[in-house]
């Protein structure tokens, strides 16, 4: 299983900085007093732009699923290969990243604009440590935006004037919603969110999404997801069935939707390598 993105994959994070964009807008105060899980994945990746109370949970969800700092590696990289796709083989130019946690290299811009230079991204997150630290590294590309919003409430996402600057509706996007669906609950009703998203998506455009799941390990895994319920965001595993649900009207490209290690993997798994509990798919609109 597996968290929001963000940190710094190499560990060596920087505190976070103030920044300004184009739109600026006062942020709210940072709440320590509970871990958020774009910071407890921030720490499991090596990174130093959390607080003790992350560190203390991410230490607590270490001691029930180990493969936890293998499992965000593995999450990042299906991640980057799934960008190339949508962005080389798919032509998309335009990217909505909803969730993205903590800046990383390379983010999801760079890589993007290693294929196709001139892709426009707008990063979407609902922790003001992750909106301050972006707009202080990107406020000067003008082919980014940096958004300060919840995924709970899409509609607001949409209609976000900094995502309404980067991201034209009437051309494909690719919809980026990686390690973040299973912070919702049912009763946030993911599927009306992620419908939401899609309908506001003309042909051409693809879904890329991953999410935790308990399917693939023998234990259950309970006491790592416990870990959450004293946090920001509880974490809602979910199985293989349900999670393509999301995808529902849409054309899964090959393989389909699998362990994120088997996503159109760059090289094939050592045999020893642990089962890693998140699932990767991307899909396209064709109507």
């Amino acid at each position: 299983m597996t968290l929001p993105r963000g940190g710094d994959a190499d560990g060596a994070g920087t505190r976070p900085v103030p920044g300004t964009s184009r739109a600026a807008v006062p942020s709210p105060a940072i709440d320590t007093s509970k871990p958020h899980p774009a910071r407890m994945y921030d720490y499991f990746l090596g990174g130093k732009d959390n607080y003790e109370v992350d560190q203390e949970a991410a230490e607590r969800f270490i001691r029930a699923a180990p493969e936890v700092r293998l499992a965000v590696r593995a999450n990042r990289r299906f991640m980057h290969r799934a960008v190339r796709h949508v962005v080389g083989e798919g032509g998309v130019r335009q990217i909505l990243d909803i969730g993205t946690g903590l800046p990383t290299e390379p983010n999801v811009h760079r890589t993007a604009r290693a294929v196709a230079p001139g892709t426009r991204v707008a990063y979407v997150d609902n922790d003001p440590i992750v909106s301050a630290h972006a707009r202080s590294l990107l406020d000067d590309d003008e082919l980014t935006s940096v958004v300060l919003a919840d995924l709970r409430d899409p509609r607001a996402v949409l209609d976000h004037p900094e995502v309404r600057r980067v991201v034209d509706f009437d051309e494909p996007v690719a919809l980026l919603l990686v390690a973040v669906l299973h912070f919702l609950t049912e009763e946030d009703d993911p599927d009306a969110v992620v419908a939401t998203l899609l309908d506001a998506l003309p042909a051409g455009s693809h879904l890329v999404l991953s999410h935790a799941t308990l399917d693939l390990h023998d234990d259950s895994r309970e006491d790592a997801v416990n870990v959450y319920r004293n946090a920001t965001a509880t974490m809602n595993p979910r199985g293989h069935a349900r999670v393509l649900r999301f995808f529902g009207g849409l054309d899964l490209v090959e393989p389909g939707l699998v362990p994120v290690p088997d996503w159109r993997p760059d090289e094939p798994p050592r045999a020893d390598d642990p089962p890693i509990g998140i699932y990767g798919g991307v899909a396209r609109k064709n109507g």
